[in-house]
C-alpha cells in the first residue's frame, strides 16, 4: 500500500528557470530537479507542489506531496539520499507521513512571501538574492501596504496571460519591518497570482518615491484605472511558509 508523505524543502530560484516542470525537457526547473531524483531511487509518481514559483524566486519552505512505495519505511534515510541528488540548490528539510487526502495545494489555508531589500552598497554576490534600494520610509510603506489587506480583485496586480480562473484573493496582513540594514516586506494571503507580489511591490517603492501616492493605489486596487504595472526584479521574492 502507498503511503503520503508532505516534504517541506527550499532552493536558490536562480539556478532555475522556475518550479514548475516545463515542456521543453532540457529547461532546468526545481520540480524537474526533483523528479529526476525520486527517478534515480525508482518512484515515478509525481510530486505534487503547494504551487507555482517564477525563474529566479527563491523558497525557504515549499512544500510538495508525493505517494511512495511501502518500502521506503525510513523517512530520514529518503530525505539523505534525495538530497546527495539535489543538493546545492534544492535542500529537502524534512519529510513527514500524512494522510492520504492531504494536498499541497489544495489543503493550503495561508501563504506567507517576503520580499527583501538592502539598504548596502551594491554587492556582485547578493544580487541574485536582494534588490538594492536606498532607505524605504517604514510609516509611508506600512501605511501603503494596509490597503492591500482584505479581500480584492486583483485585476490590475498580476502579469498578462495569467491562466487563473478568478483574480479575487485575500491577504490577511501587509506589513514592512526593517531588520539590520535590511527592509523585509511580508505577505501573508491565500494565495497569489502570477507576479502579483512584485507588482505591489514595484507600487510601493514609486510611492516611496513620491512618485504616485495612496490614491493612485486604490484606484487600481478598486479596478478603477491601471496606473503602474511594472515588476521589480524576481530575485528578491521568497515563499517563506506554508499553512495548513
Amino acid at each position: 500500500m502507498k503511503r503520503r508523505v508532505k516534504i517541506t524543502f527550499s532552493y536558490d530560484g536562480s539556478h532555475f528557470f522556475g518550479s514548475q516542470i516545463q515542456k521543453n525537457s532540457k529547461t532546468v526547473t526545481v520540480m524537474g530537479n526533483f523528479q529526476k531524483a525520486l527517478k534515480a531511487l525508482g518512484i515515478s509518481n509525481i510530486a505534487q507542489a503547494s504551487g507555482r514559483t517564477d525563474r529566479d524566486v527563491h523558497a525557504l519552505n515549499q512544500v510538495c506531496h508525493l505517494d511512495i512505495p511501502p518500502y521506503f519505511d525510513n523517512l530520514n534515510k529518503l530525505k539523505n539520499t534525495l538530497n546527495h541528488h539535489l543538493m546545492p540548490y534544492i535542500f529537502i528539510k524534512n519529510i513527514e507521513l500524512v494522510d492520504m487526502d492531504f494536498h499541497a495545494r489544495f489543503s493550503a489555508k495561508k501563504r506567507l512571501y517576503r520580499y527583501i531589500v538592502s539598504h548596502s552598497s551594491y554587492s556582485p554576490t547578493l544580487a541574485d538574492y536582494v534588490l538594492f534600494l536606498p532607505k524605504l520610509d517604514l510609516e509611508t510603506i506600512n501605511k501603503s501596504m494596509k490597503s492591500f489587506e482584505g479581500k480584492h480583485d486583483f485585476s490590475y496586480f498580476k502579469k498578462q496571460g495569467s491562466s487563473t480562473i478568478s483574480s479575487t484573493r485575500v491577504i490577511y496582513k501587509a506589513y514592512m519591518y526593517r531588520y539590520k540594514n535590511y527592509s523585509v516586506i511580508n505577505f501573508l494571503g491565500n494565495s497569489f497570482l502570477r507576479s502579483q507580489i512584485r507588482m505591489m511591490c514595484s507600487f510601493l517603492f514609486e510611492i516611496d518615491r513620491g512618485k504616485l501616492d495612496i490614491t493612485d493605489l486604490e484606484e487600481q486596487l478598486n479596478l478603477k484605472r491601471k496606473i503602474h504595472t511594472s515588476l521589480v526584479p524576481a530575485s528578491g521574492l521568497y515563499l517563506s511558509r506554508i499553512y495548513y
